[in-house]
């Protein structure tokens, strides 16, 4: 598990390989991860936007950027954590991605970036 701290926010990271969902014969990976976004300040937070760089063994770049994560925009208040599990595919068997979060103050209205911490795809026979 990867995780940072940014903006009193901690964002940690798991991924998957789903073998299933893959065709390695077709240039096709599929990955999972979960992400644990767990706020640490003494104001609640809400999750407005997402901002990813999605790069391959190719150094290829993709960049997904859109409102809130697996179509909520989620509160957290303070001590709380919340968690998610999306995908990813990639045309190689290894990666990496990393972004921001746009994250509000709940309080005072005001609008921050917490930074998700770089973490590999990688499918687990290239780990050998």
């Amino acid at each position: 598990m990867i995780s940072k701290i940014s903006e009193g926010i901690t964002v940690s990271v798991e991924t998957f390989f789903q073998p299933e969902y893959s065709n390695p014969s077709e240039n096709e990976y599929m990955f999972a991860y979960r992400i644990t976004i767990q706020n640490n300040n003494s104001y609640p937070v809400k999750l407005l936007r997402r901002h990813w760089y999605i790069y391959d063994a190719t150094g290829s770049l993709r960049e997904v950027e859109g409102e809130g994560v697996v179509g909520l925009q989620p509160q957290i208040n303070p001590g709380e954590e919340y968690q998610y599990i999306s995908g990813c595919n990639l045309r190689t068997e290894m990666g990496k991605m990393y972004g921001t979060y746009l994250m509000e103050n709940i309080n005072s209205g005001k609008e921050f970036d917490v930074t998700i911490p770089a973490f590999e795809m990688t499918v687990p026979f290239k780990m050998n």
